[in-house]
């Protein structure tokens, strides 16, 4: 009796972790930097959303009223990926700041073209701690957007 017992909850927890794993087979999102993204482009033009980290480039960044959206390019390790955000509302810390790395995450989708589409933008900003060391080599906070003195 306890040997069926022991089976029939085997088979019953087997069935509930393959049913977890088909469903959310299609919902899983990747993470790559942008190097490995192109490098792996051939899995994800299909469509599926993905993840990808690099840094801004400087000068790249443009911001369209009509229709509303942002271009921009990222790089990471001398692999550029042009992105097109279709929407009005960034991070406050998403600037371009002359002297400033400012890490960018995006999510969407990646185009045939080597072009992103991103459904999402995410701005990294330094640590405290790491700010300190860099404000004392005169380097700005990513969000302050004023002119030194």
């Amino acid at each position: 009796m306890g040997v069926v017992l022991a089976v029939g909850l085997v088979m019953a927890a087997s069935a509930i972790v393959a049913v977890v794993l088909f469903t959310m087979k299609d919902k899983a999102i990747y993470s790559r930097s942008v190097d490995t993204l192109l490098l792996e482009k051939d899995k994800f033009v299909n469509g599926r959303s993905v993840r990808v980290e690099g840094n801004l480039v400087h000068g790249s960044l443009v911001h369209r009223d009509k229709p509303c959206e942002y271009d921009f390019t990222i790089t990471k390790n001398g692999t550029d990926l042009p992105v097109r955000f279709a929407e009005c509302v960034v991070p406050d810390t998403f600037r371009d700041v002359p002297g400033m790395d400012v890490g960018v995450t995006v999510e969407g989708v990646l185009h045939k073209d080597d072009t992103f589409e991103a459904t999402m933008v995410l701005a990294k900003c330094p640590s405290k701690y790491e700010m300190k060391n860099r404000a004392a080599q005169g380097e700005r906070m990513p969000h302050d957007v004023t002119t030194p003195n």
